[in-house]
């Protein structure tokens, strides 16, 4: 043996074997939510909503023509006219998914989108010092109101990025330095706008931190030499990433657009994600106890947050309040800025000799548990299960959903909840003309049989506009002039739920015909004049 020369024993080897080999709980928590959200009837919420039809058809289109549309291809009630594709990004990616590994594919890529932002959380949780299972207690909670929005469509690309995008934002504000790390956020925007249009949601936490800086610049004036050289750079930082949200095919048209859509009461009013939530259901609870937590939380902390993370967390929980949308983004960052500050609080707790005994060994014993599962993670780095799952995950995807005779992953459309057999009817009898149906069906019809039929409507609400929809709405509840405003839309196909109103209006119509029913939809065909 070479002097000075160290030689690993068995037992350490063994070690390190093993922090290789054992999941950490970041690779549980990500396994778990990955099979969780794509394997079995969990794999089939991801498609109750539709919209993802079309982006999959735009996708295609984009890597067929190398191109980004300019003008609507879908319907034929306003074909030809401008559209604002903002999301084109993530249909082609999307796309060049579904040609690979199907609908599997799609909902595989979801959950995996989903999965990442809340172990990513979970990290950033841990390392800004939230104990191991406090923090994942409060992302369980977050989880639940997010559930509301577990969907295949590209806005869960948003809460990834907004996670992220808090974590480059509030370090920086803490260290009050010229961190380096902040000019990752231009080049997020110039991705993130376009992905999503929540690209928004990156500028309104860019304006809480510039809002907190200059209450402080200007209420602590012995402050301002450490304070303004922060503001400066947080405002090149902030006009370099606006500037970034114009690299997009549209440019400041987009921004105009999404200005226009987002301040259309009408839309707004009526969309039911953009409502404020029903308190009563289970995913909008898990907000409330979240919310409810930090109330605690605020006002038994010993230390006082910082002012930007005070801000942060109105600006949630507003915008929470606003719109069921928003639950999952601002659940999320509430979750990070107050997993700190419970799990000290729970530690200072422990050693509080003015609580009862009881409570302080409550509180001890808990501050002692995380100590010891945090000391475990903290060894266990390999990943090695993370990637492995991911693969045979793929793996699935690319086999029809099944490793070998088991069927993991098995998507589709819900045919108790879509025209699924009026469409394949659609499509066995050659029907080429446009069809008028619901808004939220659009999507799956542009999925099954474009570009052979067009629809009349789908729920891309901020193309239609809302005189279409006040007409759209006018047929649909079989309102006054209902049927004035379907012969202006030259219509000869119509497809509605069985029970739905205008279909029993339909029904009692000398001008229409049915010509196919089952239990979820029915077609009905104007009748032809002798």
């Amino acid at each position: 043996m070479i002097a000075g020369m160290q030689v690993d024993s068995p037992r350490s080897t063994t070690q390190r074997w093993l922090r290789f080999l054992l999941p950490s709980a970041l690779d549980f928590f990500f396994i778990t939510l990955l099979f969780g959200l794509s394997c079995g009837a969990l794999g089939r919420l991801l498609l109750r909503d539709a919209d993802i039809g079309w982006h999959i058809r735009n996708g295609q289109q984009i890597l067929q023509t190398h191109s980004v549309p300019r003008v609507d291809p879908f319907s034929s009630s306003m074909g030809g006219k401008p559209w604002f594709a903002w999301e084109w990004l993530y249909d082609a990616v999307i796309a060049a998914i579904h040609h690979v590994f199907g609908l599997n594919g799609v909902v595989f890529y979801t959950a995996a989108i989903i999965a990442a932002t809340f172990v990513v959380a979970l990290y950033v949780g841990l390392r800004r010092g939230g104990s191991l299972p406090l923090t994942l207690f409060l992302l369980i909670l977050s989880l639940g109101s997010a559930a509301v929005h577990f969907l295949a469509r590209p806005h869960v690309i948003s809460w990834l990025f907004s996670v992220i995008w808090f974590d480059l934002l509030d370090s920086a504000a803490q260290s009050e330095a010229r961190d380096r790390r902040l000019y990752w956020l231009p080049l997020i925007m110039a991705l993130w706008a376009n992905l999503h249009g929540g690209f928004v949601l990156g500028f309104g936490l860019l304006a809480v931190y510039l809002i907190a800086g200059a209450i402080e610049y200007f209420t602590r004036p012995d402050q301002r030499v450490r304070i303004g050289p922060w503001l400066k750079h947080l405002s090149l930082i902030s006009t370099l990433t606006f500037a970034a949200s114009f690299l997009n095919p549209y440019g400041y048209q987009l921004h105009l657009h999404v200005y226009r859509y987002l301040s259309d009461r009408f839309l707004m009013d009526r969309i039911s994600e953009f409502l404020s939530p029903d308190f009563h259901s289970p995913a909008q609870q898990c907000f409330a106890i979240l919310l409810l937590i930090t109330f605690v939380v605020l006002a038994t902390a010993r230390r006082r947050l910082p002012l930007a993370q005070l801000l942060l967390i109105l600006f949630a929980a507003y915008a929470g309040f606003y719109a069921t949308r928003n639950l999952p983004s601002s659940s999320l960052l509430i979750a990070l800025v107050i997993a700190p500050v419970l799990s000290e609080t729970i530690a200072n707790a422990g050693r509080n000799a003015n609580l009862r005994l009881w409570l302080r060994k409550l509180f001890s014993g808990t501050q002692s548990f995380s100590e010891r599962v945090g000391a475990m993670e903290r060894q266990l780095h390999g990943h090695l299960w993370l990637v492995v799952v991911f693969v045979l995950g793929l793996w699935a995807c690319a086999h029809h959903g099944r490793i070998g005779s088991t069927q993991f992953i098995n998507a589709y459309f819900d045919a108790k909840r879509f025209p699924v057999q009026a469409v394949d009817v659609i499509a066995q009898r050659g029907i080429h003309e446009p069809v008028f149906s619901l808004d939220y069906w659009g999507g799956y019809l542009i999925y099954r049989l474009y570009p052979e039929t067009k629809v009349v409507v789908d729920d891309r609400h901020d193309f239609y506009g809302d005189q279409f929809f006040k007409d759209f709405l006018r047929v649909v509840l079989a309102q006054p002039g209902w049927d004035e405003a379907l012969n202006k839309l030259h219509v000869n196909w119509v497809l509605m739920p069985t029970e739905s109103t205008l279909a029993n209006m339909l029904r009692l119509s000398s001008t229409w015909e049915s010509a196919y029913q089952d239990e979820t939809a029915v077609l009905f065909q104007r009748r032809v004049a002798q």
